[in-house]
Order: structure tokens, then C-alpha cells, then sequence
């Protein structure tokens, strides 16, 4: 059947009729069929179709309240880490917000499916397709559909619905804008710009100079590398308390301690002249092991070449020009480590740093700055 006007009723034929009937005829007008309607509840108002209504309003709320949670779950569950043996509560964080999410979710979709299932019409129909532009009577009669569509759902006279509805299309409106914001509501201000490298005199007075410790916290001595060596170290810094401290697995602390073979003379950059051991003639050098490009970790030591290799992205920093980049996408040195040795109450020489990284470690967050 094509959709000229003489194929079906005229625009005032359309506008006389009630909603339901305009409909029937825009969908036999567009080639469409109606095999089969029903609509669940024909008497309206009866007590299963309340039930019903209820059913799905608790759904929805089910799913507000579940945004709502994971809101108050974002900002005020605990999620500092801490160190072993203290509370360890912020465990919690990442799993609650995760249900929450899904609590929200799952109880949205379950709303809308016996929304459908419960009270909207049950309907079969089959459908020719048309490519001829739309007529007036056309338009007239997707209106009604439209319209009988919106009646279908019951919108219009099921408030208890469109309530509930409302309160969990906020909440799936607002969680994403909660979670994409607000953990960008509160500014790292300085603790980006230090490591556990910091001179703490609570720890180790007088000096307040920070040990340098292998990760089963043994302390590093200048015998424990043959030349062309390097080692991972790390702050020897352990503070035990809800907020406390650790060196070992503290994200900023990897450096990577490397001792020069014999007749390397290195290059050394701008003010950092006296950062290796010892400072007239540098045998060891001490950088951070995170590469200045995306923040993997530049291990891989090529002592003949003298140049470390960032497996990620093959960056590549030259050892004795103060590991300078050479090759590759990173674009600044990695940073150097001021060392210095000190003896222990043993005897033996053992490497302690003689204050923190003087420029910011890690990748493109400084090079935004």
C-alpha cells in the first residue's frame, strides 16, 4: 500500500478521530500491520495493575538510591593507602563504588524490562518499507503515534513511574559527572614535587639524610656493585601509623643506582656536578628509574654503551651526558639523586642522599606545568 492521500483517510477524516484509531491508520497508511494488541490492564486502576506499578517505581528507586550511595561512597569512604598492620579500610573504596555502579545500573535496565513486560501494551506487528516523501495526512498520523505511544507507556497518569524515573535518570545523569569531577576538586598542591628522598630529621637526625635501602630494606654500600653494575634502591623510609609511610612501595621512590667501569667520566649537567660519589670523580650516579616520557621504568643498562633503555616506547638516556635523552619519544633527562656515603656503626661504607631530587620526576605532568 503506498502512502498518497487517496490510500487512506484525509487530514480531516484524521482529526476527528480518536487518538488510537489515527494511529491504527498512519501505520496501515506506512505499510505497517498491527498482528496482535493487548493491552495488559483494560480496566484501569485495578490492584494488579498498581502492584505492578510498584513493582517497577521500586526498581527505579532501588537504582537512585544506589547513585546516591555511590555519591556519598566517592567522598567520604577512606582510600589513602596504608601501610601493612594498620587500618587497612581503604580496601573498600575501589569494591564499593564498583557495586554501587552496578546496583545503579542493573536495577535501571531491570525497571525498564518489566516496565515493558508489566504495563506497556502487547503488541506484534509487521511493516512494509517507502521511500516517497511525507504528505500532511503523514504527519498528522505520526503524531498519533507518538502520541499513543506515550500513552501506551502510562506516563501521563502513572506518577509513582515517572517519579521514580526521575530520581534514577539523575542519578545515572549525575554519577558520571560526580566520578569524572570530582577527583579533580582538590589540588595536589607540593606533594607532587617531593619523593621520600626528603630530608627527614625525625628519622634520621641530626642530618635528617635518607638511607638508601635495597626493597628487603638491607642498606645499599658502594661493595655491593661491580663496575658496569646498577641496582634498584630505594628511601629507607618507614613511618608506622594510619598515614605512614614506605619507602619500598612508595610510587615515586625507584632509583636506579649505577657504578661508571673504569675510565667513564661523565658529563654532568648544570648544578648537578657533585651529585654522584665521589663528587670530584663520580663512580656512582643515582637516577630516578622512571622514565620522563609515560612513567615506565628506564632498567635496561647497556654498560658498554653507557645508556639506559625504557622498554615501553625505546627511550633511550645516555649514563655519562647525566642521562640525557638520545633516542626515542622522551624528551627530558631523568632526574639525578645527590648521594653520598656514610659509615655504619659496623664499619662499612653505606649510601644515604644528601637531600631530594631537585626537579620533579616522572613524565608529561611536568611538562604541562
Amino acid at each position: 500500500m503506498s502512502s498518497h492521500p487517496a490510500d487512506g483517510p484525509s487530514a480531516d477524516e484524521l482529526r476527528e478521530m480518536t487518538t488510537e484509531e489515527a494511529m491504527i491508520a498512519g501505520a496501515e497508511a506506512q505499510g505497517v500491520y498491527i498482528v496482535h494488541r493487548r493491552d495488559r490492564f483494560p480496566i484501569r486502576g485495578t490492584r494488579a495493575e498498581k502492584r505492578a506499578e510498584r513493582g517497577v517505581a521500586l526498581a527505579f528507586t532501588i537504582s537512585a538510591l544506589a547513585g546516591v550511595g555511590f555519591i556519598v561512597a566517592f567522598v567520604a569512604l577512606p582510600y589513602q593507602w596504608h601501610l601493612p598492620g594498620t587500618p587497612q579500610n581503604f580496601r573498600f573504596y575501589t569494591p564499593a563504588l564498583g557495586g554501587l555502579l552496578a546496583i545503579m545500573l542493573l536495577f535501571m535496565g531491570i525497571g525498564l524490562v518489566l516496565w515493558a513486560k508489566w504495563l506497556m501494551p502487547e503488541e506484534e506487528v509487521v511493516q512494509d518499507r517507502h521511500d516517497e516523501p511525507s504528505t500532511e495526512e503523514d504527519k498528522l498520523m505520526t503524531q498519533a503515534t507518538l502520541i499513543s505511544g506515550l500513552e501506551d507507556t502510562g506516563l501521563p497518569r502513572r506518577s509513582l513511574i515517572l517519579r521514580s524515573l526521575g530520581l534514577a535518570g539523575g542519578a545515572l545523569a549525575t554519577v558520571p559527572l560526580v566520578a569524572l569531577v570530582g577527583g579533580m576538586i582538590k589540588k595536589p598542591g607540593k606533594q607532587l614535587d617531593h619523593t621520600l628522598f626528603a630530608r627527614n630529621t625525625a628519622l634520621f637526625p641530626p642530618s635528617g639524610q635518607v638511607p638508601l635501602v635495597y626493597d628487603d630494606w638491607r642498606r645499599v654500600s658502594p661493595d655491593d656493585l661491580l663496575p658496569g653494575g646498577i641496582a634498584t634502591v630505594f628511601p629507607g623510609v618507614r613511618e608506622v601509623g594510619p598515614d605512614g609511610k614506605d619507602g619500598i612501595t612508595s610510587a615515586s621512590s625507584p632509583t636506579l643506582l649505577i657504578r661508571l667501569r673504569p675510565g667513564q667520566k661523565v658529563q654532568s649537567r648544570k648544578g648537578q656536578a657533585g651529585y654522584g660519589w665521589p663528587a670530584d670523580a663520580p663512580e656512582f650516579l643515582a637516577f630516578s628509574k622512571i622514565c620522563t616520557h609515560a612513567g615506565c621504568p628506564a632498567s635496561l643498562y647497556e654498560q658498554q654503551t653507557t645508556r639506559l633503555l625504557c622498554p615501553c616506547h625505546q627511550s633511550q638516556f645516555e649514563v655519562l651526558k647525566d642521562a640525557k635523552p638520545v633516542f626515542g619519544p622522551a624528551t627530558r633527562s631523568l632526574p639525578k639523586l645527590p648521594i653520598d656515603v656514610e659509615v655504619g656503626s659496623d664499619g662499612r661504607q653505606y649510601f644515604i642522599a644528601k637531600s631530594d631530587y631537585n626537579e620533579p620526576i616522572g613524565p608529561g605532568f611536568w611538562e604541562r606545568s
